[in-house]
């Protein structure tokens, strides 16, 4: 273990600079995970941790969860909780921050081929939205997510919390446009999630597998061609006079929906 005090230290402003780019974390191939339970979900997932950073009141605390997560990270750093806030994204730090490898989930996609519940995102950007998005189609089973490359960076600190660890155990893949993935996999069945009266109520709907429900942007909803793409349109019905719902709160009823 070693101990740093400056925050010019490159592995602080490193840790910073993978905090707030997204660039950042594609160009290393790295991301940040904060928090006991995110760090320990991460060891028992198999991620692959490149260093941990941990405070003495932290290691204090809760020592034999310190001695598990620095068994697996390939380099320890024990700071001070003044350098801890610095790196950290949280406004009560719990002193334990890993930095892990990018991971590849594109191989399990093959599932697509044989079946399988997929979740779309389309330009959603909201971070606690995504992350909240990806813990429900986690514990409802969803078998993959695909992402839209221009949704919130899946690795961005607010994400990885907020899935409460499905980042590192939910497939996902991200592609440069929904509508072409979709035109290049016709077997998946798609179904687009609009405010339309038009649409077929979703509770009405019996999902064929290979399938993939779409959800929009927080704002904007579905692009015109990730719609026109979709083979089918769905709507949640709603009696009250809201006209729209909360994108996490939308996707975790059409998930719920599709996998029932």
């Amino acid at each position: 273990m070693f101990t740093l005090t400056s925050k010019d230290n490159p592995q602080i402003k490193n840790a910073v600079k993978l905090k707030k780019s997204a660039k950042f974390r594609r160009q290393t191939g790295l991301f940040l995970a904060e928090g006991l339970r995110i760090c320990i979900d991460a060891v028992r997932s198999g991620a692959d941790i490149e260093s941990l950073f941990v405070t003495q009141a932290a290691i204090d605390k809760s020592s034999d969860e310190f001695e598990q997560l620095s068994v697996c990270a390939e380099k320890v750093f024990l700071i001070s909780p003044e350098l801890f806030a610095l790196i950290s994204d949280t406004q009560t730090p719990q002193g334990f921050l890993c930095v892990i490898k990018t991971l590849d989930k594109t191989a399990e996609f093959d599932t697509i081929k044989i079946g399988g519940k997929f979740l779309a995102l389309d330009n959603v950007q909201d971070p606690n939205n995504l992350g909240t998005i990806l813990r429900s189609a986690e514990a409802f089973g969803v078998s993959g997510v695909i992402l839209s490359d221009d949704c919130c960076d899946i690795y961005n600190p607010k994400v990885v919390r907020g899935s409460m660890g499905a980042v590192f155990r939910l497939p996902f893949l991200t592609v440069p446009s929904l509508a072409d993935y979709f035109k290049d996999h016709p077997q998946l069945n798609t179904y687009a999630a609009m405010v339309d009266a038009s649409a077929q109520k979703v509770t009405d709907v019996r999902f064929y597998t290979p399938c993939a429900i779409v959800v929009g942007n927080e704002g904007n909803g579905i692009r015109p061609e990730t719609a026109a793409a979709c083979k089918h349109r769905v709507t949640i019905p709603m009696n009250g006079k809201a006209d729209s719902l909360n994108a996490s709160v939308a996707a975790a009823i059409l998930i719920w929906e599709m996998v029932k």
